[in-house]
């Protein structure tokens, strides 16, 4: 009987790793490499998934307390102190792919269950940021060597000489990084094609 039970729950753990892993790889691949191309939060986000997964999957199949569960996202946060700062889509694929392992790993839960809730994430995930929804506006990561003097002073300034400097119509720009002493900037740009 005890072995029934031993390859009942690695069966299960298997079927979850399955269902995790296919998500996953449609979410991050499919879905975020192929519109953004950033290798790095893809690396990221799938090994996160991954690590996030083996886990949670060992804290569900023994007594795991609350206080317990809010410690470990506790010190999840803590990466976003030692991080660079991401934009606001690459943290929600990262999060997509972090709550695809835990929807997962989870035990309590039946497969279909399971299975249902992650078509919910990757179609929403699919029909919310699919270009053709928010075509008329694209963003672009650009470091500039020389601090512009009326980059805080002056916004609309700053999106005149951006779109001069791009060839685009610059709607917005988000100051991420600026450096006096090498005297740069890091801009995330927002614009349409002229």
């Amino acid at each position: 009987m005890r072995t029934d039970f031993i390859d009942d729950a690695m069966a299960a753990l298997l079927a979850r790793l399955a269902i995790d892993l296919a998500a996953m790889l449609l979410l991050v691949f499919g879905l975020y490499y192929r519109r953004y191309r950033d290798k790095e939060l893809v690396t990221a986000a799938a090994l996160f998934n991954v690590f996030v997964f083996a886990v949670l999957s060992v804290l569900s199949s023994v007594e795991f307390g609350l206080a317990a569960g809010f410690g470990l996202f506790a010190i999840l946060a803590l990466f976003t102190l030692r991080s660079e700062p991401i934009g606001k889509t690459e943290i929600t694929y990262f999060f997509g792919s972090v709550a695809i392992a835990v929807i997962c790993s989870v035990q309590g839960t039946t497969l279909p269950f399971v299975g249902a809730v992650v078509a919910i994430v990757l179609l929403g995930a699919w029909l919310i940021d699919h270009p053709r929804i928010l075509r008329s506006v694209d963003g672009i990561k650009v470091t500039l060597d020389k601090i512009d003097g009326h980059a805080l002073s002056d916004p609309a300034a700053m999106r005149v000489e951006l779109s001069q400097r791009l060839g685009v119509q610059v709607m917005s720009y988000q100051i991420t990084t600026l450096d006096y002493i090498t005297d740069m900037a890091r801009i995330n740009v927002y614009y349409r094609k002229l």
